[in-house]
């Protein structure tokens, strides 16, 4: 059978209805304006073949402490020709020196870890339509004198500079707060995706100011449809599925090579920003 030869190349602005093309394939829920958001956060290449794209794959370089790879899609009719693999292979040239990290589908696991990636953790996506919830105490929203604050404290508990993540979720949508002795302390992002909304980045010291801070949201939203991913180490889970928002799948989490770093008390990671994005 003759097949048409795959061209590798830059991933730009013309190729996002393409992109939502190939998620919607996939069973993701992303919009155009959530591929605009992964693009302008990162750099990428897709796979065209006769005109068409067939593959995707994003980077998001967060500073040189790390970078994400997301964003990795084959089209089901290219399946079992290498494309995952030249399309990984672009991807560690864009991250270079920077420590990559990803969430693995099931499907994606065996090419991963041939790559040399090993499991960190456990995501679990929860979603649902949210019912009543109490407005926790203590909670307030941001303002936008707390944003370095909260870039400060997303990198203590995420390991890397995530400013400018943190500036674009500002911008396209709101965070919530903690405050402790006049100090942010904790904080929650919100901001709409897919289905509805996605809760994400939540940090906060311990588990009942995550749950406050998530609650925070939910609150304001009775009827909404609403996403977090959380991961199984955090304790969170129980607490969402209570919520009824349900367990509907996951990811593994993966670095290469895994980065054991002393875990800080004060922030800790509740939920990702996105499997994406981490």
């Amino acid at each position: 059978m003759q097949t048409n030869q795959i061209d590798i190349t830059d991933f730009g602005p013309e190729h996002l209805e393409a992109a939502v093309r190939l998620s919607r394939q996939a069973g993701w829920p992303h919009r155009l304006e959530d591929w605009q958001m992964a693009l302008a956060l990162s750099e990428g290449v897709v796979a065209i073949e006769a005109a068409r794209v067939v593959g995707t794959v994003l980077v998001t370089p967060y500073k040189a402490d790390c970078a994400t790879i997301n964003m990795v899609i084959v089209d089901e009719a290219m399946r079992g020709r290498g494309l995952g693999r030249m399309l990984m292979d672009a991807a560690l040239r864009i991250a270079g020196d920077r420590p990559p990290r990803l969430v693995a589908t099931a499907e994606g696991l065996p090419l991963y870890e041939k790559l040399g990636f090993q499991e960190t953790g456990r995501v679990l996506q929860h979603q649902g339509l949210v019912g009543g919830v109490a407005a926790p105490r203590g909670i307030e929203s941001a303002t936008a004198a707390d944003i370095e604050a909260i870039a400060a404290l997303d990198r203590r508990a995420f390991g890397a500079d995530r400013k400018g993540l943190i500036a674009y979720l500002a911008k396209t949508g709101e965070f919530a707060v903690r405050r402790r002795e006049g100090r942010v302390s904790g904080f929650a992002a919100l901001r709409p995706f897919g289905r509805g909304e996605v809760i994400g980045p939540v940090v906060a010291a311990d588990l009942d100011d995550a749950k406050a801070l998530v609650a925070h949201f939910i609150a304001a939203r009775p009827g909404r449809f609403v996403r977090v991913d959380t991961t199984v180490d955090t304790g969170l889970a129980p607490w969402l599925a209570e919520l009824g928002l349900a367990h509907v799948g996951g990811g593994i989490a993966m670095m290469k090579p895994p980065i054991h770093r002393s875990a800080d008390p004060a922030a800790i990671t509740f939920t990702l920003a996105s499997q994406a994005l981490g």
